[in-house]
């Protein structure tokens, strides 16, 4: 193993520095480089460069539990313990980022709050009976960006969104409209929130009426009525928006979409749903 440490880091540091660090002989090490590589030594190499390059296509954002998914589904039959000790040792991990917290939720206001129709139940039986509403915010050098968002429970799917550089309630509207547009519910779904000003207003509850939803709201200052899409937000900021400083507004937007639209929804496998796509999800419903 001490050997091996020495062959990964020749090129950074000399040799016999590394050596006597790691209080071994140089003509050891070099007896064991001339040594023939072992049939698990080469099958680990190799499984390293496929979990760099995994690693590598994610931008850095998978760990161990995802990465393994993504090898076996393209053939690479390692267990998820040997794909983590590897990991550990070359060093690769998933990126990290430390929450900040801004409140969105303006719960201080005299409008019609709805009954808690999940109770913390984070189960549906097919696409588009349950949607889940909520709101966050990015951080850029114009201000804030309010991202307004609506996520399938079974999927797990971001079916609709917005964003604005205001809260108002034309913020979560917009992205309401664009969900209904898209997937074209039935009458009876279920539609939770929070208690926002924007939620309960009367421009919002209008518009769930008319498609016929039934309205649900979380208990007061309690975010995990409502876990499943504050997960969504923080995987969006820990896995994009943490590592990036916005100039703009519409700099961060168009990061937000891509995010959104070309990996969230259609690549990132998801936990809670066997490790498949939203999409993917979906089209096995369908």
């Amino acid at each position: 193993m001490r050997f091996r440490f020495i062959e990964d880091r020749r090129a950074d540091y000399p040799v016999t520095i590394l050596c006597d660090v790691l209080d071994v002989s140089p003509a050891g090490y070099y007896a064991w480089r001339t040594r023939p590589e072992s049939p698990r030594s080469a099958a680990n190499r190799g499984l390293v460069n496929d979990i760099k390059r995994v690693h590598r296509d994610t931008n850095g954002r998978y760990g161990s539990p995802r990465i393994h998914v993504e090898l076996k589904a393209i053939g690479r039959g390692a267990s998820r313990g040997r794909i983590e000790r590897l990991m550990r040792h070359h060093g690769i991990r998933a990126i990290m980022a430390r929450p900040r917290r801004v409140r969105t939720t303006d719960s201080r206001h005299d409008l019609p709050i709805a009954p808690n129709l999940l109770d913390r139940n984070f189960t549906a039986t097919a696409p588009n009976r349950i949607w889940l509403a909520d709101i966050t915010y990015i951080e850029t050098d114009q201000g804030w960006l309010y991202l307004a968002a609506i996520l399938d429970l079974y999927s797990r799917r971001i079916v609709g969104w917005a964003m604005a550089d205001h809260l108002r309630a034309d913020l979560p509207l917009s992205a309401l409209r664009m969900a209904i547009s898209a997937q074209r519910p039935g009458a009876g779904l279920i539609h939770h929130s929070d208690r926002g000003v924007q939620y309960a207003s009367a421009e919002y509850r209008k518009l769930l009426q008319s498609a016929g939803f039934k309205a649900s709201m979380s208990r007061k200052a309690d975010c995990y009525d409502n876990a499943p899409i504050e997960s969504f937000f923080h995987t969006l900021k820990t896995e994009q928006v943490y590592h990036t400083q916005y100039a703009t507004r519409a700099e961060a937007a168009r990061d937000v979409f891509a995010y959104i639209e070309g990996f969230y929804n259609r690549t990132r496998r998801h936990s809670a749903i066997g490790y498949i796509s939203p999409i993917e999800m979906e089209l096995k419903a369908a």
